[in-house]
């Protein structure tokens, strides 16, 4: 009723009993009503004095100018259901409920993705990123970042494998740069490097490892960027155990710029220092540098050599060269195994010196410095020296590792394995 007066308000009410004439029985108020039509809706008694309206009568249709009539028992179940019930406005309006749903639908996703995009910084000093891919802390100067060890991540140890580590360097230095909108359309570099197609190359990488983390831990990563000279970068990285605090592993990394193509190392321009000198802290190397000399390896020195070692297709960044991570690999291809079972890598420096592309074969050359590896269960440290080549004999990488003897319970069977952290 509140309905049918609101409405007849602003559209006109042709017709409010049905057009059969036909009357219903009952009184407005009573305990169960006589009749109901289709929506439920008691109709209003004939008999009542504020609303007549006289029933319409429907002309019987002509076929020829001759009037036909339609026998009742003919009649469609449609004609039936028009004649029974008329069109009315209240009768064709559409079902609100599932609009009103639709519209709750729409409002809730809204919300929900106006939550996931609330950029306001908890602290002054640190801007929060919903999507997992770190936070920019300190005013912009520092970049920190989770990583949950996966099962995949471990190896025999027990531990995560060294590449998993160094990948977590590399992924948190692009995610730093992508983060403080820096990122062009190239890998890593910046807009105005993108312009002068340059890029960033890795030229010297110092690790140091305290501990390994293992499956489940939470490993918490800050990295920063600092001037190295007139035309370099260096890239420092901390990583900790984000439940503990305790120092896991340290980085420190010197980068210089390359032309994309011609492939030659290139000065820093003006334009680029604009971009990246807002970013740069005024801080020593997380790790001290190790300024000695890398003695060359050839054939009469080292002691053990891996050859035909060849870059697969996966092992190409974007930039169409061999991942820094993946020559790691190839040095410890030629590690002797006794060292690899018994000792872990603590720290490491490595130099490069030249790309290694899709088509190189490469050689992995390792000598152990002072040392016999028969005698590794009492000599305690080790250290070996390395080399990365092309067969033709231009160098690609050289390092230092040190290793110290693995920690009694590094073994285990795999039912010992820690579960995985909440």
């Amino acid at each position: 009723m509140v309905a049918t007066a609101a409405t007849a308000a602003f559209f006109p009410v042709g017709n409010l009993l049905p057009e059969s004439g036909a009357q219903t029985s009952g009184k407005l108020g009573g305990t169960a009503p006589v009749s109901l039509n289709a929506r439920g809706i008691k109709p209003k008694s004939s008999t009542s004095r504020n609303l007549q309206v006289k029933a319409s009568a429907q002309a019987p249709p002509k076929v020829n100018g001759t009037k036909i009539g339609v026998m009742e028992g003919h009649k469609t179940d449609d004609e039936v259901t028009s004649s029974s019930h008329p069109r009315t406005f209240i009768n064709q309006l559409p079902d609100w409920s599932m609009l009103l749903a639709a519209i709750t639908t729409v409002f809730l996703a809204a919300e929900k993705q106006w939550m996931m995009l609330d950029w306001k910084p908890k602290r002054s000093n640190e801007l929060i990123d919903p999507f997992g891919l770190g936070r920019i802390m300190q005013e912009g100067l520092i970049f920190r970042q989770n990583f949950n060890i996966r099962s995949y991540e471990i190896g025999a140890d027990k531990t995560a494998s060294i590449e998993t580590m160094m990948n977590h360097l590399q992924e948190t230095a692009l995610n730093h740069v992508k983060t403080a909108g820096l990122l062009g359309d190239g890998f890593g570099s910046t807009p105005e490097m993108c312009k002068k197609n340059l890029i960033w190359v890795v030229s010297k990488m110092q690790v140091l490892v305290d501990r390994y983390p293992t499956w489940g831990d939470v490993v918490q990563v800050d990295t920063w960027v600092a001037a190295s000279g007139k035309n370099g970068m260096r890239r420092d990285w901390l990583l900790r155990d984000s439940s503990t605090g305790d120092t896991l592993m340290r980085a420190s990394s010197l980068w210089v710029m390359m032309n994309k193509e011609t492939r030659r190392l290139a000065k820093m321009p003006d334009e680029v220092r604009a971009e990246i000198g807002s970013y740069f802290v005024d801080t020593p190397p997380i790790i001290d540098d190790d300024s000695r000399k890398l003695p060359k390896l050839d054939d009469s020195t080292a002691q053990y050599i891996r050859s035909g070692l060849t870059p697969r297709w996966s092992d190409l960044d974007v930039n169409q060269h061999v991942n820094n991570v993946k020559y790691i690999g190839w040095i410890l291809e030629s590690a002797p195994l006794p060292i690899l079972e018994s000792h872990e890598l603590a720290g490491m420096t490595l130099e490069y010196r030249r790309e290694c592309r899709r088509d190189s074969v490469v050689q992995s050359l390792t000598s152990v410095v002072g040392n016999d590896v028969g005698d590794l269960a009492t000599s305690g440290s080790v250290e070996c020296q390395h080399l990365l080549r092309l067969e033709s004999g231009a160098e690609i990488v050289k390092g230092r590792t040190e290793w110290r003897p693995k920690s009694p319970n590094s073994f285990g069977e795999i039912d010992q394995l820690p579960a995985e952290s909440a």
